[in-house]
């Protein structure tokens, strides 16, 4: 009997183990790229150079007011305090003043970002230049309304955005599970969209009719057909962005790619290489797949683990095992996620979700679903044990423990494994037949 031995991340450390050859079906590892040797080169020629639109040089000019929309404290892989210099930097050389520019953090309904977390996203240099500010969803006095979506959504988006007479999107592109994918128009939707509008087109993906629970057109790759998609660009199509910049990063978060030009095609051409890199296809689904999120900062707690979760279950048979290892220091945030988990049914937590949409909620839902269809075995801390109990996972604190429950869940003698030690960034594309 042959043993292959792994080792995959979990929290700071690592969690290594052996399994029998002849068990394993895959090892999910993607397709990664080192980064760029000179990241600034390639920013400066993405911008000079764009994807179905001039230079930006040549559409902006002095004299106008330039909106940067970035993402919030919870993006910095996306490297804009790198990043986010060099284009400020870029719009002082055409003659754009300090006092013209404004960055506006794109936070959706997310919390508000702290003077430190500008330094941290923005870098120092450009807070100690230009004005940085929140979004605020929630403040009705500073939206401007745009109209109604074919879906019936209603516009509202940030002011200071929608005033300016140049806006530019930057961010960074990964599988997204409701959208299909990140970066492009989410910097409009939920970035800097009021609540109203983030919170009706977020109902979307909820099923069609009440007790069908999440909504199976929302997923990780799939945006044909995807009716949040579909409704986010029609929304970010009223704002009709001036330009885009949006990163691929590979998995240790170096900057791969610089996608520079119009909102829509250079976005698409960040997709397409993120699908390169991170779409694996499988002709089989395993009985027991094991996943790591890839360590810290994306096993903080179980919310940012779900789309390691969701990504383990598209490689996993219905019925089978999905172990997840995830620390999870801080295993308690948000509290909002553990109070949906605490809903007495699937169907009570959606049908609150329909008369008030909130993000942990759905993710909530999505754990109900999951955990009816697979046994779902989290490896953490043992202290973490009740909080993984309430969200309907069965804890362990080892990866044996783990492996011994999924085992004797699974019945079989030899069951077929998968490991996936990117799991929060790989998505398995199923191409076989229906399992057995």
């Amino acid at each position: 009997m042959v043993e292959r031995q792994f080792r995959l991340r979990y929290g700071q450390g690592e969690i290594a183990f052996e399994l029998d050859e002849d068990l394993i079906l895959y090892e999910i590892l993607g397709r990664d790229r080192p980064g760029r040797p000179d990241v600034p080169a390639a920013y400066r020629r993405a911008l000079d150079q764009p994807l179905d639109s001039p230079p930006l040089r040549e559409l902006v000019r002095p004299g106008q007011k330039v909106a940067l929309v970035v993402s919030d404290i919870t993006r910095t892989w996306q490297n804009n305090s790198a990043t986010l210099p060099i284009l400020v930097e870029y719009l002082d050389q055409i003659g754009v003043r300090d006092e013209d520019l404004i960055v506006v953090i794109a936070v959706g309904n997310h919390r508000q970002n702290t003077t430190a977390e500008f330094e941290e996203i923005c870098g120092p240099e450009v807070c100690w230049r230009v004005r940085v500010v929140n979004h605020q969803a929630w403040d009705d006095g500073n939206l401007v309304y745009y109209g109604r979506t074919t879906r019936g959504t209603e516009v509202y988006l940030n002011s200071l955005v929608a005033e300016a007479d140049r806006v530019i999107l930057t961010g960074g592109v990964v599988y997204h599970y409701m959208c299909g994918f990140g970066g492009g128009r989410k910097s409009v939707l939920p970035g800097v969209a009021g609540l109203k509008t983030i919170q009706r087109n977020h109902t979307l993906c909820l099923a069609p009719e009440v007790g069908g629970g999440t909504n199976p057109l929302c997923y990780s790759r799939h945006t044909r057909g995807n009716p949040m998609h579909e409704d986010m660009m029609e929304i970010a199509a009223f704002l009709k962005p001036d330009f885009l910049v949006n990163v691929v990063t590979n998995f240790a978060n170096e900057v791969v790619k610089v996608a520079a030009g119009h909102w829509i095609t250079a976005w698409q051409e960040a997709c397409a290489l993120v699908d390169e890199m991170c779409g694996v296809e499988i002709e089989r689904k395993a009985d027991i797949v094991i996943a790591s999120t890839g360590g810290y900062p994306k096993d903080i707690n179980l919310y940012q683990s779900q789309k390691t979760l969701d990504n383990a279950c598209l490689a996993a048979k219905p019925g089978g095992a999905v172990i997840l290892l995830a620390e999870c220091p801080d295993i308690e945030e948000p509290r909002e996620f553990f109070e949906s988990c605490a809903f007495p049914d699937a169907l009570t937590l959606e049908k609150s979700l329909r008369d008030n949409f909130v993000l942990p909620g759905w993710l909530a839902l999505k754990q109900f679903e999951y955990c009816r269809r697979f046994k779902v075995i989290l490896v953490t801390r043992p202290e973490n044990f009740q909080h993984a109990r309430t969200a309907h996972y069965h804890p362990a604190a080892s990866l044996e423990e783990a492996l011994e429950l999924a085992r004797r869940h699974c019945g079989r003698k030899k069951p077929g494994v998968t490991v996936m030690p990117f799991a929060a960034n790989t998505c398995p594309i199923y191409t076989g037949p229906q399992p057995d």
